[in-house]
C-alpha cells in the first residue's frame, strides 16, 4: 500500500502569522500520527518562513514514525540535517520569492555536488529522495547522483485543467515507469488534495505520497486526525471519499 508522508509546514505558517507558539508543528504531527501518517514532513526552507529550527527538534521528539527534512541542496542545510538526522532528506530547489516550490530540482546541472551531498548523509544512514519533474532527463541525471529515491512533482498535473490531467498523468506514469528501470524508487508530491489524489493512485512504483497544504485546510474545519483519516481512505481506497 502507497504510505502518506504529512507535511505539517502550514501549521507553522499559521504560527508565524503572528509570531506567537501556537500552532504546535509538533503537536500536529503527534495527531497525525495518531491518525495513521506514515511518515511527517517539514520544509525548513533557508528564509524560514515558516518552520525553524527549533521545531524539527520537537517534532523528533513526539513521533516514532520517520521525519522527511525537505531543504535546500546547499552545504549550510546538509550540515543541519547531519546535526538533527533525520530518517529522511529530500533535496528541493528553493527560490526566495515563491510562495511555495515551483517546479523540481535541475539535477542535470548539479549532478556533481548533489552527488557528494548524497553521499555525505548516505555515511550517516540518512535517506535522500530528490525532488524533480516528470522529466526522463532530469530522472536519468538522478540515477547517477547515488540517490536511491526521488519525489515526482505532481504540480503541473495538480494545476491543470480537466482537458490536460490525462495528459499529466501519462507523463508522471512513464516517469515513474523509467525511474523504476532505474532502480530508483518514488515517491510523489505537491498541490494534491482530496479531489485529485485518487487519479495519481494510477502512477506505479509509488512507496509514497507527500501531502500537506491540503490536509492542513481541512484540518482547520474537521480537525488534524479527521482530516489525515480521510485522506489516508482514499489512499487505500483509490477513490474519492467525501
Amino acid at each position: 500500500m502507497i504510505k502518506l508522508g504529512v507535511n505539517i509546514d502550514h501549521v507553522a505558517t499559521l504560527r508565524q502569522a503572528r509570531r506567537t507558539t501556537f500552532p504546535s508543528p509538533a503537536e500536529a504531527a503527534r495527531l497525525a500520527e495518531q491518525a495513521g501518517a506514515d511518515g511527517i514532513t517539514a520544509h525548513l526552507r533557508e528564509d524560514r518562513r515558516h518552520i525553524q529550527d527549533f521545531d524539527i527538534f520537537e517534532i523528533q521528539k513526539v513521533i516514532r514514525i520517520p521525519l522527511n527534512l525537505e531543504m535546500a541542496a546547499t552545504e549550510d542545510m546538509v550540515k543541519f540535517a547531519l546535526l538533527t538526522h533525520p530518517e529522511k532528506v529530500c533535496l528541493v530547489p528553493e527560490k526566495r520569492q515563491e510562495l511555495t516550490t515551483e517546479g523540481g530540482l535541475d539535477v542535470r546541472s548539479r549532478g556533481k555536488d548533489l552527488k557528494q551531498m548524497i553521499a555525505g548523509m548516505a555515511k550517516a544512514n540518512i535517506e535522500v529522495s530528490l525532488f524533480i519533474d516528470p522529466d526522463i532527463s532530469q530522472i536519468k541525471a538522478a540515477a547517477e547522483t547515488g540517490a536511491p529515491f526521488i519525489e515526482l512533482h505532481t504540480g503541473a498535473y495538480a494545476d491543470s485543467d480537466m482537458g490536460k490531467r490525462e495528459e499529466r498523468i501519462e507523463e508522471l506514469i512513464k516517469a515513474a515507469e523509467e525511474a523504476n528501470r532505474l532502480g530508483l524508487k518514488v515517491n510523489a508530491g505537491h498541490g494534491l488534495n482530496y479531489e485529485n489524489t485518487a487519479a495519481v493512485l494510477r502512477v506505479p512504483h509509488l512507496a509514497e505520497l507527500n501531502i500537506g497544504h491540503s490536509i492542513v485546510s481541512e484540518a482547520v474545519f474537521h480537525g488534524m486526525e479527521a482530516a489525515v483519516r480521510r485522506m489516508k481512505e482514499i489512499i487505500s481506497t483509490g477513490a474519492l471519499v467525501r
